[in-house]
C-alpha cells in the first residue's frame, strides 16, 4: 500500500522538477554570472623578436673583417634581417668639419648602437662603422669608454696627436702591438672636463696638431678615455 502525500507536499515537489528542467535565463534586471564573463581564453603576446638581448648580441668588432655579424658585404636588407627595421634609420653621418655621408643608424639600445657609412647611394656595402656605443669591443677589449691604461696594455707604446682640435686625441698604431689594425681600425681618446679644470697645466702642454708619446708624464694626469671608435672596411 502506497501511502497518500499530503497536497502541499506533492505541490511543492513538481515545482522543483518543473524547475530543474527549465534553462536559466536572464531577465532584463539580472546579471551575467561571473563565470560567463571569465570564459574568453588568454591570447599570449607576441614577443618582439627583433630586438636582441645583450646576452644574445655579437658585440664583437674585429678590424677589417666585422662589427658582430656586419661585414663588407652587408646590404641594408641584411640589417633588417638581422636587426630589424624599426631598429635602422637612415640619416647623414657626421664625419668631421662639418661633412656628412649617407648612413644608417642601427640603434640597439644605449650600449649597442652603431651608425652604417654606406659606399655610395645603393645602400649595398659599408665603407665604415662609427658612434659605437660602449657594449662594442675588440677581440683586445678596446672600445668606447675604455680607460687610457687599457689602451697601453693593448698597444704597448705608441703615439698619439695632441688635445683642442678637430682630430686631436687620435692614436697611431703603426708600429704599435695593434699594428696589424692600422687602417681598419681608429682610436681617438680625451681627457676628462675635471681633469682639465685640475691639472689644465698638463693639459696645455699636450694640445695642439704634434704628436706625442704614449708614456708622456702629462696623460697620466689627465684621467683619459677612448671617445670614438671607427671601424674601415677598406
Amino acid at each position: 500500500m502506497f501511502q497518500r502525500l499530503p497536497l502541499t507536499l506533492l505541490v511543492v515537489l513538481l515545482t522543483a522538477a518543473t524547475a530543474a528542467c527549465i534553462p536559466y535565463q536572464t531577465g532584463p534586471n539580472d546579471s551575467v554570472p561571473p563565470a560567463a564573463e571569465d570564459t574568453a581564453p588568454t591570447v599570449p603576446t607576441t614577443p618582439d623578436v627583433s630586438a636582441p638581448s645583450p646576452q644574445d648580441l655579437d658585440a664583437v668588432v674585429i678590424p677589417g673583417e666585422r662589427v658582430g655579424p656586419v661585414t663588407a658585404s652587408t646590404s641594408r636588407t641584411d640589417l633588417v634581417s638581422l636587426y630589424g627595421e624599426d631598429r635602422l634609420q637612415d640619416a647623414p653621418v657626421p664625419m668631421g668639419e662639418g661633412f656628412t655621408e649617407p648612413g644608417t643608424v642601427v640603434d640597439l639600445g644605449p650600449d649597442w648602437h652603431f651608425s652604417v657609412v654606406w659606399r655610395d647611394t645603393t645602400q649595398t656595402q659599408p665603407l665604415l662603422i662609427k658612434d659605437f656605443g660602449p657594449g662594442w669591443r675588440t677581440p683586445e677589449g678596446l672600445g668606447v669608454n675604455v680607460p687610457y691604461s687599457a689602451v697601453q696594455e693593448a698597444l704597448g707604446n705608441f703615439q698619439l696627436y695632441g688635445f683642442a682640435w678637430d682630430y686631436g686625441g687620435t692614436i697611431v698604431l703603426e708600429n704599435s702591438q695593434l699594428d696589424q689594425y692600422h687602417g681598419q681600425l681608429l682610436l681617438r681618446v680625451s681627457p676628462s672636463l675635471e681633469a682639465m679644470d685640475t691639472h689644465a697645466n698638463a693639459y696645455e702642454a699636450v694640445m695642439g696638431e704634434e704628436l706625442y708619446a704614449s708614456t708622456n708624464d702629462h696623460f697620466s694626469q689627465l684621467d683619459i678615455t677612448v671617445y670614438e671608435m671607427i671601424v674601415y672596411f677598406d
